[in-house]
C-alpha cells in the first residue's frame, strides 16, 4: 500500500514559484513520485485556500495565474483532494468572475449543494446560479 502525505501549502509554493531553486527541484522529484504511483499526495482545501492567498498577496499574481495553477496541480497525477470538483469549480469562479477565492468556494458550494448564502458582500450577484440574502433574511 503506498503512502499517502498531506502536502503543505510551502512545497507547492516552492514548486510553483521556483524561488528557492535546490527546494524546487527537490518538490519536483516529490511531484514525479507521485505521477508515478510511488506516492499519494493529498492537498486539503485549507491548503488551497493558503495557496491562493499567498500567490496573490506575497507574489502578486493575478486570478487567471492562481487559476491556472492550481488547475494544473488538481490535473496532476498522484494529487488527491476531499472535493476535487468542487475546488475546480472554485477556480473556474475565480478565474470568470474575478472574485476571492473564498468568494469563489462559498458561490462553488451553494450551486452544487442548492444554498443560499448569507453575506453583504456584492460580489454573489456575479453568480447567476446562486442566490445571496442579506441578514438576517433566511426565507
Amino acid at each position: 500500500m503506498k503512502q499517502t502525505l498531506i502536502l503543505d501549502t510551502n512545497v507547492i509554493l516552492r514548486y510553483l514559484t521556483n524561488d528557492v531553486p535546490e527546494k524546487a527541484g527537490d518538490c519536483e522529484k516529490l511531484f514525479n513520485s507521485a505521477k508515478a504511483g510511488k506516492v499519494k499526495l493529498f492537498v486539503t482545501d485549507i491548503c488551497i485556500a493558503e495557496l491562493v492567498w499567498t500567490l496573490k498577496s506575497y507574489f502578486h499574481l493575478g486570478n487567471e495565474d492562481i487559476s491556472e495553477k492550481v488547475i494544473a496541480i488538481i490535473n496532476t497525477p498522484g494529487f488527491c483532494f476531499s472535493d476535487e470538483a468542487l475546488i475546480l469549480d472554485a477556480m473556474i469562479r475565480l478565474k470568470e468572475e474575478n472574485v476571492d477565492f473564498a468568494d469563489a468556494y462559498n458561490a462553488a458550494l451553494a450551486a452544487r449543494d442548492d444554498m443560499k448564502i448569507s453575506s453583504y458582500d456584492r460580489d454573489y450577484r456575479k453568480f447567476s446560479d446562486i442566490t445571496a440574502i442579506e441578514p438576517p433574511a433566511f426565507e
